[in-house]
Parts: structure tokens; C-alpha cells; sequence
């Protein structure tokens, strides 16, 4: 049996606020202590991890002095050095300090908008610094709970003038950065603007540096909209969006539960690990999850080990699953090979299929063979077939 070990090869990724969360939830306090964001490399190195993902506030304190936002960098940077984790992302926290509680980018407040969009200037420089390549921002406190509160048009001018703002920045101090949105329904607010992969590819294609703009999908917010998290990743391969990915677990619906990867909504990982072990995605396989408040210390790093060795358990389910002879022959009956066949052949327009006709009874009698194949899926999920 393997052992299923990560190695540097798997770019497997977590954030700082991800082992380092306390367990507070709108019912109780923190039920583990703070963890300086130094210590959550060593042990993230520890058990395997390749990079970090980071917001500036989870190095130092919003209200830290220069002095002391400079020995929290130092201690995060040396830690770096000394494990050889890389950097492969970086984010802003603009959702905690009370003054973001109407947003950051579209705040009704224009004095909070500009104080926002310097805090990402800030903390852009430190990931450039620092080496990230890829730069997260996802709009939580972007949104409202009552109609009359936000008039939306104008704040998607107010996102978009942001986004606007900060890829020239990134352009002229010429930092290799990209900008990919994280898009949530809802929580905090109500309703939060791009609540979709598919608002957000249609926002992207409004920017001035729409080039620098992709996304970084998050399973438990898509499915918190009802929606397919591996069809919303194959949208963003497409259109050559998918600049990063979230990975956690999320039973249905319901509020951000934030499991670890492979919780949850299994069948749904295994399809996720399908699509992105079968596509040019190259990114990070990075895990934004929270240990329960119900584990110590010990058990947030065996749940972070976990997120790793699930996926690559699926992964080798998937890899088992491609290889099996019967689902080779399944997917031949379910003619998924002529689906990458154009409709039209070369040289052809509207004029080769304005009289074609079909056999309709014959092929709406036609063996699809899709709930063959499926179980196939399943059986190999299951662990009956190997």
C-alpha cells in the first residue's frame, strides 16, 4: 500500500490562515491560540507541504508599527529560507479591520477605497518581494443586505477602477504578478458582487489589463451556489482563466464550511482531480480549508496532511480510472471522441447542414451509455476496481 507521501513535484500549497485559524465562529470565541505565521511554515515544511499562500495581516498586525511589521517579515522570510517553501501567492485582508465593513474596492466611503487600494499596493510589493506569481483577491465585504444600500452599477465602476488601478501599478513597477478573483455568493454580506465564476469571466473582459485578471475558483463558494465546481474550472481552462485554485470540502448549499479537501462532496473531488490531472493547469494545488474548532494543535496538522493525501489518493483512482479498458470502451459507446470533432468540416458553413437530415426515432433510441460509465466512476471511487 502507499504511503502516499507529497513531494515537491504535487505543488501542493496551503494558506497561512488556513492552520493558522483559531476556531472563532459567530457562536464562540477561538478555541486554539494565535499561530505566528513562521510556525506554520516549519510545520507546514514538515508535513510535506511545497508553498504558502499569504495576506499581509496574517505576517503582521493591521496596526503593526513599521518596526514591527519588519521583525514579523524578517522571522516569516527566514522561515521561508530555511525550509525552501516557496511563495506561490499572496492576498490582502480586506475584509477583517472594521473600516472594510462596507467593502474595500466598492465602499460607499471613497476615503476607504483609496486606503484599500494602497494596502494592496503595500502588500504587492512584499509578494513581489517575496517572489508570489500569483495574486489573489477575493471581494468578501463586496456586497450588501439591502437594495437601496449599494447601487451595484456603480460599484462594479468602483471594482473595475480598482482592478484598473492596480494592474497598471503591477505594469509599471514591472512585477511578474497576476491578479485572479475568488468569487463567493455570500458571507460575510448578504449578497457579494462576481458571486460566480461566470460574473467574474464576464467582469474580467471589461478591465484595461483583462490579460493580468484570471480566477482562483473556490470549491466550498461554488457549491454554495448549487453549482459544479469542476464544470466552472473547465469554463476557466477555456477561456484561459484559470489562474489558481482553492481546494477544500463542502456538503451541499449551506454555509462556507471550509472541510478538508476529499470531505464532503466526494464524488465531486474526484472530478476535480480528473479535470486538473487532464488539463495544462500548472498552478498550485492549493488548499484553503479550516480545521475544526474541535481540534488542537496536533489534529489541525493531520487534517492539513489530509487535504494532501486525498488528493492524492484521487489522484490515483483517477489515473486507475483513465487506464481501465472497460471505461475506454464505455466512453467509445458514449461517442464522447466525436464530441471534439467540429459540427462543421473544414471549408463548411451554414450551407452543409441547412437541409441535413437525421434518422431521429434511431438516434433517440441510441445506447448513450452514461450511467455505465458513471458507475464505472463510482466503482473506481469505491475502491472495487482497480
Amino acid at each position: 500500500m502507499t504511503d502516499y507521501a507529497p513531494t515537491p513535484e504535487d505543488r501542493f500549497s496551503f494558506g497561512i490562515w488556513t492552520v493558522g485559524w483559531q476556531g472563532v465562529d459567530v457562536f464562540g470565541p477561538g478555541t486554539r491560540p494565535p499561530m505566528p505565521a513562521d510556525r506554520a511554515v516549519r510545520k507546514l515544511a514538515e508535513i510535506g507541504a511545497y508553498g504558502v499562500n499569504f495576506h499581509d495581516n496574517d505576517v503582521f498586525d493591521f496596526d503593526a508599527s513599521p518596526g514591527e511589521r519588519q521583525e514579523k517579515i524578517d522571522a516569516f522570510r527566514k522561515a521561508l529560507d530555511e525550509t525552501g517553501l516557496v511563495v506561490t501567492t499572496a492576498t490582502t485582508n480586506l475584509f477583517g479591520h472594521p473600516i472594510f465593513k462596507d467593502g474595500a474596492f466598492t465602499a460607499n466611503d471613497r476615503d476607504v477605497r483609496r486606503f484599500a487600494l494602497r494596502k494592496v499596493m503595500d502588500n504587492l510589493d512584499l509578494a513581489a518581494e517575496l517572489g508570489a506569481k500569483t495574486y489573489v483577491c477575493w471581494g468578501g465585504r463586496e456586497g450588501a443586505e439591502s437594495g437601496a444600500a449599494k447601487d451595484v452599477r456603480a460599484a462594479l465602476d468602483r471594482y473595475k477602477e480598482a482592478f484598473d488601478v492596480l494592474g497598471a501599478y503591477v505594469a509599471d513597477q514591472g512585477y511578474d504578478l497576476r491578479f485572479a478573483i475568488e468569487p463567493k455568493p455570500n458571507e460575510p454580506r448578504g449578497d457579494i458582487l462576481l458571486p460566480t465564476i461566470g460574473h467574474a469571466l464576464a467582469f474580467i473582459q471589461t478591465l484595461e489589463h483583462a490579460d493580468r485578471v484570471g480566477l482562483n475558483p473556490e470549491v466550498g463558494h461554488e457549491e454554495m451556489a448549487g453549482l459544479n465546481y469542476a464544470h466552472g474550472l473547465a469554463q476557466a481552462l477555456w477561456q484561459g482563466k484559470l489562474f489558481h485554485i482553492d481546494l477544500n470540502g463542502q456538503t451541499g448549499p449551506r454555509y462556507d464550511q471550509d472541510l478538508r479537501f476529499g470531505a464532503g462532496n466526494t464524488r465531486g473531488a474526484f472530478w476535480v482531480v480528473d479535470l486538473i490531472e487532464n488539463s495544462d493547469y500548472s498552478g498550485p494545488i492549493h488548499f484553503d480549508f479550516k480545521p475544526p474548532r474541535t481540534e488542537d494543535d496536533e489534529g489541525v496538522w493531520e487534517s492539513a496532511a489530509a487535504c494532501m493525501r486525498n488528493w492524492l489518493i484521487l489522484r490515483d483512482k483517477v489515473r486507475a480510472f483513465r487506464a481501465d479498458p472497460d471505461v475506454q470502451d464505455a466512453l467509445r459507446q458514449a461517442k464522447l471522441d466525436e464530441l471534439a470533432q467540429p459540427t462543421l468540416a473544414e471549408g463548411e458553413d451554414w450551407r452543409a447542414v441547412r437541409s441535413a437530415t437525421a434518422d431521429a426515432d434511431a438516434l433517440g433510441a441510441r445506447r448513450t451509455a452514461f450511467e455505465h460509465l458513471d458507475q464505472l466512476a463510482l466503482e473506481h471511487l469505491y475502491g472495487v476496481r482497480s
